[in-house]
């Protein structure tokens, strides 16, 4: 997809139109759903004018120029792409376009930059990127060249000096960065094209540039034998008994595939820590040994998603994804194979549905062979997501598809203690008859208050393991992204020695991996360094686990003789808003049990109800009865 197709010389006619950008913004719409923000619609009002100027200056009027060019498996575009024709082959040129006058180094992020209070790329990995994408995503018979830059249009040469400085030495040096000086008008043609890298090929004919529009985006057979060799050679993706007998049905619905028989649903269950996440990464790592292999690995969690995308390398790009309302590009009906993490998190719109079953399957099943499913319905925690098995027992025999089940039972986080995981599922349930906590194999406790808590996760700290703190959505999160972060996580409470307020912030909402020193983004708090200094929600821990975890109940749920009393009233999450406290208790039931199942080998409880207080240390204790030493994470 693009939302302008066209030479050079194309482009420049069109852009005197004052509706040009207009209409570019329609076509985006059609295909996304959605328009495109005004911080977009500036930047091309401006870059585009000032990048067709240069090349028209250079003479480069006949070649062919496509904008917002979209990487289908992916969904990034890149901003301009040139085609042409050199010695018969077709070349590509990403251009990459800045409007920039200012960029620090980011403080901690090596190939970060700072651009005012925003996290950004820099912008020469950013092109090194969309190259490495077009080479492992095209089609070996198109035979492309792909060169790439960066046209900082309004930048000095202090300022492109200086980024190209922090890129030397690295692959990201392979890319010019250009500014104002490096390509103004007053330039002479042949060296405008050599700096645009245009100056050795000539006006690619229509056939050779259909044939590149029409290319179908598939991953390489090297890029899959890449990510097939890391996942491979990753210790966290092993698998164990329950595991590899769910890998083993998963590969029956694979070979019935190779012998030509599409249409298979199967759906993985389980608890917190039973391995899901690594049986579909393992999975992943299986069908890119395949011949033809097109697979895709999806979470609708992006926290999940980057921590993925991390362990398997950049290379994995486009094989994995975050899926939203929409769906991956460049599938094959008869041999794609989509694995869905986290499925219970889908956004399917369980309360507002107008048909049967949800619409976001439907068409992912429509687009694969098989639709592998990774699911806890014990985690859906909001109202607009989620899915059942029974619902999709039912879906594949209306779409007569085969249907395959494996419950994993197997129990490797919260060190493998299957007491301690009955235990939170009684306590957690909706009438709270949890009997008294017995354990020994799992370091269960209460904080008798939250400078307690904290100083308990700060010792495991210290201790060389890892420990987070996290809490129910019940305070404002209004903090600004980056630095100095706002401590809006404010709990008072009294004691012998007086009266006494805790106060933390929540963790960063920046989407890099750090906001700042000491600071990680929010896919990375619960695994990266000082996120033990934030408090985490659901939506960042889910997923995730660490060592040690202590969980803040806050007063949204209250404990009661009765069983658990909801209080939707004292939530902050957008997402709850407006449900009867009845609705209201079976999401936030759910919300407190996967927070208090992250921790592999400990987990401190405090609640800011008195009355809940009292019943968990009636229930637990103040000192933990037993600890795990011998817990391997999964």
């Amino acid at each position: 997809m693009n939302v302008f197709e066209g030479t050079v010389e194309e482009a420049s006619a069109r852009l005197v139109d004052p509706g040009f950008v207009a209409q570019c913004a329609k076509r985006y719409a059609a295909v996304h759903g959605r328009p495109p923000g005004d911080g977009e619609l500036t930047s091309w009002s401006e870059s585009w004018p000032a990048l067709v100027r240069v090349l028209s200056a250079a003479g480069l009027h006949d070649l062919h120029l496509l904008l917002e060019y979209e990487l289908p498996g992916s969904s990034q575009r890149i901003d301009a792409l040139l085609l042409g024709q050199r010695a018969g082959r077709l070349v590509a040129v990403v251009v990459e376009l800045k409007q920039w006058t200012f960029a620090a180094p980011h403080p901690v992020g090596a190939g970060m930059l700072m651009v005012g209070d925003r996290e950004v790329l820099h912008p020469g990995r950013q092109v090194g990127g969309y190259v490495a994408y077009l080479n492992d995503w095209l089609p070996a018979e198109l035979d492309l060249e792909v060169r790439g830059l960066a046209y900082l249009h309004n930048a000095s040469a202090e300022l492109t000096g200086h980024l190209s400085a922090l890129a030397a030495g690295g692959p990201s040096a392979a890319f010019p960065l250009l500014g104002a000086d490096d390509l103004s008008i007053g330039t002479e043609a042949p060296l405008l094209a050599e700096r645009l890298q245009c100056a050795d090929f000539e006006p690619a004919d229509r056939q050779t540039i259909s044939d590149f529009l029409l290319a179908q985006h598939r991953p390489s057979a090297y890029l899959l034998a890449r990510v097939a060799s890391t996942i491979e050679g990753h210790h966290g993706f092993r698998l164990i008994g329950d595991q590899d007998k769910a890998r083993q049905t998963i590969h029956r619905a694979i070979e019935a595939i190779e012998r030509g028989r599409p249409g298979h649903i199967v759906a993985v269950t389980g608890g917190p820590g039973t391995g899901k996440t690594a049986i579909a990464a393992r999975v992943l790592g299986d069908l890119c040994h395949r011949d033809d292999a097109n697979p895709r690995l999806l979470s609708p969690s992006g926290t999940l998603t980057q921590q993925l995308s991390r362990a398997v390398g950049d290379t994995a790009k486009g094989l994995i994804g975050t899926l939203t309302t929409a769906l991956p590009r460049g599938l094959s009906k008869e041999s794609s194979i989509v694995l869905l993490d986290e499925a219970h998190r889908a956004r399917t719109d369980p309360l507002r549905r107008s048909s049967e079953f949800p619409d976001l399957f439907t068409r992912l099943i429509r687009d694969c062979a098989a639709l592998v499913l990774f699911l806890d319905e014990r985690q859906i925690v909001r109202p607009n997501e989620g899915t059942t098995l029974d619902e999709l027992r039912r879906l594949a025999r209306a779409r007569g598809y085969t249907f395959a089940h494996i419950d994993l039972t197997t129990q490797f986080r919260c060190g493998g203690s299957r007491t301690y995981l009955d235990w939170i599922d009684a306590l957690l349930a909706e009438d709270g008859q949890a009997p008294v906590w017995k354990g020994t194999d799992y370091d269960l406790a209460v904080a008798g208050n939250p400078a307690e808590l904290e100083d308990w996760v700060i010792t495991k700290q210290h201790a060389g393991r890892s420990a987070r703190i996290t809490a129910g959505f019940c305070w404002p999160w209004d903090s600004p992204a980056t630095p100095p972060l706002s401590s809006e996580v404010s709990i008072p409470w009294t004691d012998e020695t007086g009266d006494h307020l805790w106060q933390r912030p929540w963790n960063s909402r920046a989407g890099g991996v750090l906001a700042g020193t000491d600071t990680p983004g929010r896919a990375f708090w619960a695994t990266d360094q000082g996120g033990h200094q934030q408090i985490g929600c659901v939506y960042t821990a889910q997923g995730m686990e660490y060592d040690y975890s202590a969980v803040i109940l806050g007063d949204d749920i209250t404990w009661t003789p009765a069983g658990w009393r909801a209080r939707p009233e004292r939530s902050r999450d957008p997402a709850l808003c407006g449900l009867s406290p009845r609705q209201y208790l079976r999401y936030a039931l759910n919300t407190y049990r996967v927070l208090a199942t992250r921790g592999t080998r400990g987990t401190r409880f405090y609640s800011t109800d008195s009355d809940t207080q009292d019943r968990l240390r009636a229930l637990v204790g103040r000192h933990h009865a037993g600890s795990n030493t011998q817990a391997v994470p999964r």
